[in-house]
């Protein structure tokens, strides 16, 4: 049931209501925008559930930010900064903001973490975390497997030897964490806030390619031909370097 109100509330999108917001709980929604720039009166993401904010969002202005327990706003990657401005923000245990970076694929890059830009004027929280993390680099190639040698005759021929396995190739580089420009009230305990900048994990390396097994020797009554010697593994690649850390800079006021 779940699985199935997640899968609708997807469907149906975010109301958008006196410039209100609501997400319900256990739900996954993501804002509908036409600009890149948004401001919302209030904005509410409650228990367990997710708001996603679109890549081409970098200003969004917000009155009243209320996030349940575990309540989580996810931002997608993007090359340009978000500006997140909040003039009043209640936020409960385990809220979670991420921008991460998506991990790398066979034809795509990994992405570095999206650099955000917070600005709370009012805040009341449990806890917060801050996600910037690069995304994992992409995985190696896996080398091919040699071809198999040809078996030998009874009264003529040769059996051929197997072919050598080709070398894996290396995993990518993980992406970049991203910067966090934070901007709270000088009395705001800012050690109570989690901020995760690490570089994305290398990717794994490619694996080697198996060798191929060399011509058999025929079962013959009189005359056979022996068999050839088996070819050579390949190499396994290397695992990609891990991505550069982000940082963090705190402005008070």
């Amino acid at each position: 049931m779940r699985k199935l109100a997640l899968l609708l509330c997807l469907c149906t999108g975010v109301a958008l209501a006196d410039n209100q917001v609501k997400v319900p709980a256990n739900a996954l929604m993501r804002l509908p925008v036409a600009s890149a720039a948004l401001q919302l009166d209030r904005l509410e993401v409650a228990d367990h559930a997710t708001l996603m904010i679109p890549a081409k969002v970098t200003e969004l202005r917000v009155g009243t930010l209320l996030m349940g327990r575990e309540a989580r706003i996810g931002v997608a990657p993007s090359d340009q900064p978000l500006r997140l401005e909040v003039l009043d923000a209640d936020l409960g245990a385990g809220a979670w903001i991420s921008a991460k970076g998506a991990a790398g694929t066979y034809s795509k890059a990994a992405t570095p973490g999206r650099e955000i830009k917070l600005k709370l004027h009012k805040l009341t929280f449990e806890s917060l975390t801050l996600d910037v993390r690069g995304g994992r680099g992409a995985p190696g190639y896996a080398g091919l497997d040699g071809a198999h040698g040809k078996p030998g005759g009874c009264t003529w021929g040769q059996a051929s030897a197997g072919y050598d396995g080709q070398d894996g190739t290396d995993g990518h580089a993980g992406a970049a964490g991203g910067n966090v420009v934070l901007e709270v009230p000088h009395h705001v305990e800012v050690e109570r806030l989690q901020v995760l900048l690490d570089g994305g994990e290398g990717g794994v390396a490619g694996a080697a390619g198996r060798p191929g097994h060399g011509g058999a020797a025929r079962d013959c009554l009189l005359y056979g031909v022996d068999g050839a010697a088996d070819g050579n593994p390949g190499q396994p690649g290397r695992a990609g370097a891990a991505g550069r850390s982000g940082a963090v800079q705190v402005f008070r006021f």
